[in-house]
């Protein structure tokens, strides 16, 4: 029987993460919070001057900075805060208070994008000239002055800014009612005991060895949301329409339009996307059957999918044991590298177990000043060892990006952020692999890779799509009912997994579970991540030091320059389908290896 969930006051404090590096107490963040509140009139005060001077102009953008910082460590502490338990109504109101006063500075600062492009070419070349820390601020107002069509008045920019709040609902409710509202009853394994079901629980259950218990969770999991799929239905359908409201209002063609020139990708990388991984559907389709071979069992279920089929070979690995496997994998990337991490796993950047009301999955904070913060929900086994990995490739992403580049460009932007917290997974696996000389430990550890490629190419990519749909939708004017995301979901289910799959009618409702639904069309640089991530570590491996100084170079870049030519600059081409299809055929070398490991 599982091990009852802990509550937070019972978590030894070396396990959990230290906040006090951000602030040393509630009482110190209120009076932050309290500091901050005037600054809104501060920077309404340079409206209608960005243009007068130079000098004008350069104190804005460091009020700007200043309050990016201090906004980001006020916002992260208490997001962390109200994650370590989600009905912590304290916390939770925290969070809120600084989400408000983000919003708020964000309408007071709203003038300021109409301002530079008002700006002309002469004008600011003279500024550059008369004050050359100005440079510094180049890149942020090229991103402002490239979006010129998309702009509108100062008056229209503070509306929609004002309405962030508004449009961050959807995304809230789902998350509130998912980790702190949503509760389900207990399952019965094979041998009749029970077994505690939480989001939290359901993949982790559906892991096990024990198909009774993997049926029971999958049914008793789907039959317990489908109680809801109207509110959740209601709910996704109002995040597309926020979508679309901001999308009209800016005047782009599509949603997917206005997501993706925000962070400079181009809409053929996520068409291009879909279309290699449909060209490449019969890898998948050999892979599933496979997995049906393996299982032994005549038909093959959608509560079949999670549970490794070389069941025998798995080991239970304690946290202390995961961490030194990844250091001992990640060695390739230089002393330098590892010494940030053993910094991060001494200091408490980390929370590392379950408990009551904690928010599910794992996430790197994005907070880098002072350092980063990650989640996890370590239940000490091989996926948990490569989450450590993966949520570590964020934060140093984070921490380099920080430390190497002013305020102004040290935000990646989301088409980066995946890659190098694939990368680590990839690094990991290589690194398990060479180290593996059992023929059975090889066939498992390829069928864990196998697993993450899937969810992570294949399965994203059939998010990606299915979330291009609803876009589609909405822009046709169209309601997201229940009936009619059931119906497209399972469709793309089908399609994706092939005809040695058995759709049971509950996977339909799978949507109504996806928390990335509401992270406006982020899923599909989880695929392109993945695919960068792979030729990156390809060449890591094989060209050593040289490879290495690119890699630092790009973990370093931030958003110094657009995504694609941050990749350029450590060998990855994501304009072309290369790198996907690349990766998918390594793919398929490897479900024929498992194939031949296992026969």
């Amino acid at each position: 029987m599982s091990k009852p969930i802990p509550k937070r006051s019972e978590v030894a404090a070396e396990f959990t993460w230290d906040l006090t590096d951000i602030f040393p107490s509630d009482e110190a963040w209120k009076s932050e919070y309290e500091a901050l509140k005037p600054y809104a009139e501060a920077v309404a005060a340079y409206r209608g001057r960005l243009g007068e001077s130079a000098e004008t102009l350069l104190a804005y953008f460091r009020l700007d900075d200043e309050l990016n910082v201090r906004v980001g460590r006020l916002y992260g502490y208490a997001n962390c805060k109200a994650d370590e338990d989600t009905s912590n109504s304290f916390y939770q109101d925290l969070r809120g208070k600084a989400l408000s006063l983000s919003v708020a500075l964000s309408g007071a600062g709203a003038f300021a994008a109409s301002e530079l492009l008002a700006l002309r070419d002469e004008t600011l070349a003279r500024f550059y000239a008369e004050q050359p820390e100005l440079t510094t601020y180049r890149r942020p107002i090229e991103q402002v002055r490239r979006r010129r069509a998309h702009i509108l008045s100062p008056e229209c920019e503070a509306l929609l800014a004002n309405a962030g709040e508004m449009a961050d609902s959807p995304d809230a409710i789902f998350g509130v009612f998912h980790n702190a509202d949503l509760r389900f009853p207990a399952v019965t394994d094979g041998a009749g005991a029970e077994q505690p079901l939480t989001d939290a629980t359901f993949v982790p259950l559906l892991q096990s060895g024990d198909r009774t218990l993997r049926r029971n969770t999958f049914e008793t999991y789907y039959a317990t949301l489908g109680g809801y799929r109207n509110t959740l239905s209601a709910t996704l359908d109002a995040q597309f329409k926020q979508l679309r409201f901001f999308a009209n209002a800016r005047r782009y063609p599509s949603t997917l339009d206005a997501a993706l020139d925000a962070t400079e990708v181009p809409v053929s990388v996520y068409d291009s996307l879909i279309e290699s991984v449909h060209a490449n559907l019969d890898k998948m389709y050999r892979y599933v059957a496979l997995r049906r071979r393996l299982l032994g069992v005549d038909e093959l279920h959608m509560y079949d999918v999670y549970t490794p089929i070389v069941p025998d070979v798995a080991e239970e690995i304690p946290f202390e044991q995961a961490k030194a496997t990844v250091l001992d994998a990640l060695t390739v990337l230089g002393t330098d590298y590892t010494a940030m991490l053993r910094e991060g796993f001494d200091h408490r950047w980390l929370d590392v177990y379950p408990n009551v009301g904690k928010r599910g999955g794992a996430y790197s904070s994005g907070i880098a000043r002072p350092h980063p913060y990650v989640l996890l929900n370590h239940t000490d086994d091989l996926d948990s060892q490569f989450t450590i990995a993966h949520e570590m490739g964020h934060a140093m992403h984070s921490y380099l990006s920080c430390k190497n580049q002013p305020v102004c460009t040290s935000d990646y932007v989301i088409f980066v952020a995946e890659v190098a917290s694939t990368c680590n997974e990839v690094l990991l696996m290589r690194h398990l692999l060479n180290k593996s000389t059992d023929k059975r430990e090889r066939a498992y550890l390829i069928n864990h890779f196998l697993d993450q490629f899937k969810g992570t190419v294949y399965r994203q990519t059939m998010f990606a799509e299915f979330e291009r749909e609803l876009g589609r939708m909405a822009e046709r004017g169209e309601t997201l009912t229940a009936d009619a995301l059931d119906e497209k979901y399972l469709a793309l289910n089908r399609l994706y997994f092939g005809p040695d799959m058995i759709n049971d009618a509950q996977i339909a409702l799978e949507w109504a579970r996806i928390p990335h639904f509401y992270y406006n069309y982020y899923v599909f640089q989880y695929a392109t991540g993945f695919s960068a991530a792979v030729a990156l570590a390809d060449r890591i491996l094989r060209e050593g030091e040289r490879a290495v100084a690119d890699y630092k170079r790009f973990l370093s870049g931030g958003s110094s320059t657009d995504p694609i030519s941050l990749l350029k600059l450590a060998g990855v081409d994501m304009s072309t389908p290369a790198p996907v299809n690349a990766a998918l055929a390594m793919f398929g070398e490897l479900v024929d290896e498992l194939d031949a490991l296992t026969r």
